[in-house]
């Protein structure tokens, strides 16, 4: 176990070796590391393209109807050229990426022809419909209640008064013209009774 250990570890003589041969000057390292970037750079870009004018020919009116992966795989190319000098693209080029990036297309498309007309006429149809239900329930419901008439809440008011209550702003107080309890219109039709108390 000692003996595999020890070659695991490295001796402080292949450390100096080592250190040795990596030394650099620190004027030379913003120098080195610029080399490094343009290279990286180059074999970055060296890849890259230019697209065919037919790719982007007419792509205005293609765009909608191509198959999402082909879109993703055009935009992808478009954003790679973008990433070079922009003097170096088309004009095809420029064109197809502005317009995918801002033209009319997905959330930012144009209302079709007739939208308005189409969502006025079925929200009438919505009001409609909800009118004539409207109507037919209140054709099947029960009459209001007897204590929804202006007889009734006059009584009311006169028991409210007997009672004494709300003396200082209410029906009881001292010189009250207010409605009081009174909301409803006067009953039409027969007299109120002993019944209707």
């Amino acid at each position: 176990m000692l003996r595999s250990f020890s070659r695991a570890a490295p001796s402080s003589a292949s450390l100096r070796v080592h250190s040795s041969r990596l030394q650099i000057q620190p004027a030379q390292l913003p120098a080195a590391t610029c080399l490094l970037e343009g290279r990286r750079e180059q074999r970055r870009h060296a890849g890259i393209h230019a697209i065919s004018n037919p790719t982007l020919a007419g792509i205005e009116k293609r765009w909608e109807a191509m198959p999402p992966q082909e879109q993703a795989d055009l935009w992808m190319a478009l954003r790679d050229r973008m990433k070079t000098d922009w003097h170096e693209m088309t004009l095809q080029e420029k064109k197809a990426a502005y317009w995918i990036a801002f033209g009319p297309h997905g959330p930012r498309a144009l209302p079709p022809p007739g939208e308005g007309k189409q969502v006025f006429w079925y929200t009438m149809l919505g009001v409609g419909i909800s009118a004539v239900l409207f109507v037919i329930i209140r054709q099947f419901a029960r009459p209001p209640p007897k204590t929804m008439n202006a007889q009734y809440q006059a009584m009311s008011n006169e028991y409210l008064k007997s009672q004494k209550t709300e003396p200082i702003t209410g029906v009881s107080s001292e010189g009250y013209e207010g409605p009081g309890m009174i909301q409803s219109k006067p009953k039409r039709g027969r007299p109120s009774s002993e019944d209707d108390e």
